[in-house]
């Protein structure tokens, strides 16, 4: 399934829970906090990455505090700052004096793992395509290597994509085991524009041939679990994609390139890069 969930003011309720049925892994909130306002919430069976998109905040995730988390003035303006959530925890997210956005990964996880901080100078940057092939990005891992050992299947990460240029690209899926060539991981893109005015499309098509497509704007979240899906952002507009991945079996993404294209594996610079960093 493929769908577009389109912006809303969620009032800090989840956009995405596995109980709602759109996907059966992942969960996805994002946090609006007026100066000095509380959060407390407890997700049974899933781990969540809290990602403070702008403003400042204190985390206490099951009695282990995170002070001052946080501090860009918008996602266009450096490194996220995100602390890591037990599955189940108790947690409690306090904005500082200028109010503060966070948007919430998660995925179903029967493990326990302690919560920690990943800073803005612990992120991994991952730079892909080019100007010339129209496909150049930035993909800045919040969750994914240094997760090994310390997370379940979560992968999260903020991804740039400069204007008019295509992401996801070459044409990959993956949504089935096959132990080498492919994993089945669920995948969630929240989109932001700048200037905000921008748009998008988001393709989703099939091995059969069968395909959906969808015009994206700033706040509205994609979600899939098969398929292909390639994007675009309009010329003129820089594209942000707040990117979770969760794995059905295991944490590490491998990603089926679809065979027409693999050769521009090789001609886009850093695929290889970016296909070694998710794994």
């Amino acid at each position: 399934m493929a769908d577009l969930v389109r912006k809303t003011d969620n009032k800090n309720q989840p956009i995405l829970d596995p109980k709602t049925g759109l996907l059966k892994l992942t969960y996805f909130n994002l946090l609006r906090l007026a100066p000095g306002e509380e959060y407390r919430t407890r997700v049974d069976d899933i781990e969540t990455l809290y990602v403070v998109q702008s403003g400042q905040c204190d985390i206490d995730v099951g009695g282990t505090l995170f002070s001052a988390v946080g501090g860009r003035a918008d996602i266009w303006s450096g490194n996220a700052d995100s602390v890591y959530a037990t599955a189940g925890a108790e947690v409690r997210v306090r904005a500082a004096a200028g109010g503060a956005e966070l948007a919430v990964a998660g995925g179903a996880c029967a493990e326990k793992f302690p919560p920690f901080r990943v800073r803005p100078d612990e992120v991994e940057v991952v730079e892909v395509g080019s100007p010339e092939t129209h496909s150049h990005r930035r993909i800045f891992h919040l969750l994914g290597q240094n997760g090994l050992g310390r997370a379940g299947n979560l992968l999260v990460s903020e991804l740039y994509a400069d204007a008019g240029c295509w992401s996801g690209y070459p044409p990959h899926k993956h949504d089935t085991d096959t132990g080498t060539t492919e994993t089945n991981h669920e995948e969630v893109y929240h989109y932001r524009f700048n200037p905000d005015n921008g748009f998008g499309a988001q393709l989703c098509f099939q091995p059969d041939g069968s395909s959906k497509c969808f015009m994206t704007k700033s706040g509205d979240t994609f979600v899939l679990d098969h398929g292909y899906h390639p994007t675009v952002a309009s010329p003129g507009h820089r594209a942000y994609v707040f990117t979770i991945l969760v794995g059905a079996t295991r944490r590490g993404l491998v990603q089926n390139f679809k065979e027409e294209y693999r050769y521009m594996m090789s001609d886009f610079p850093g695929v290889a890069d970016m296909v070694n960093k998710f794994k």
